[in-house]
């Protein structure tokens, strides 16, 4: 039985291939639409093979797929810098809140008036002001950090009057990305906070 080309295939490679993710609970009715077409077993399977002859990877992971590359020759200072700005991200963002993750909703404002309280959280956000034009706000590197997490569509402004927004499937990539990094019990204690 041959499988036809899925429809919106194009679009779905176009998503993709920037990096972005397609969540199962994108508030974006058109990406929900590209999951539900990757998320049926034969488009992925076909899919898989489709963009994988021009070495795309197709992965799939918890309610999210993304690309993935094959890679002969690996740029590791660059992959390590982007790894370490997630990081600091993710770190950041969980200690505004420990639920921080697939579903949560929050708004930069939110955000901005925990710093208030939350001395741990400030010094957490001054670390972050490298990615952030020069003398920066704190609620300008606040939302330059919500600006990237929707560029890669990690989180979506669900509600434009409160600027509230909601964390995607996709989420979970980052909080798996984090936990795979395995430092050995014994060098632990050496490494310097």
């Amino acid at each position: 039985m041959e499988i036809n080309t899925p429809k919106y295939t194009a679009e779905i490679f176009e998503t993709l291939s920037k990096g972005q993710f397609i969540s199962s609970n994108s508030t974006n009715k058109f990406i929900r639409t590209l999951y539900s077409i990757l998320d049926d077993e034969d488009n992925f399977e076909y899919l898989f093979d489709y963009f994988n002859s021009i070495n795309f990877i197709l992965e799939k992971g918890d309610q999210y797929f993304y690309f993935s590359r094959k890679e002969s020759k690996t740029n590791l200072e660059r992959k390590l810098e982007i790894a370490y700005k997630w990081i600091d991200i993710l770190d950041f963002l969980k200690t505004y809140d420990n639920a921080f993750g697939p579903g949560f909703k929050f708004s930069p404002s939110e955000i901005s008036i925990r710093l208030d309280v939350d001395v741990d959280l400030k010094t957490k956000l001054k670390g972050l002001r490298r990615f952030a034009p020069k003398k920066s706000s704190y609620i300008e590197v606040i939302k330059k950090i919500v600006e990237t997490l929707e560029k890669n569509h990690v989180v979506e402004l669900e509600n434009d009057a409160s600027q509230t927004y909601k964390v995607l499937s996709s989420f979970t990539y980052l909080e798996e990305l984090i936990l795979t990094i395995n430092i050995p019990e014994e060098i632990a204690d050496e490494i310097p906070e």
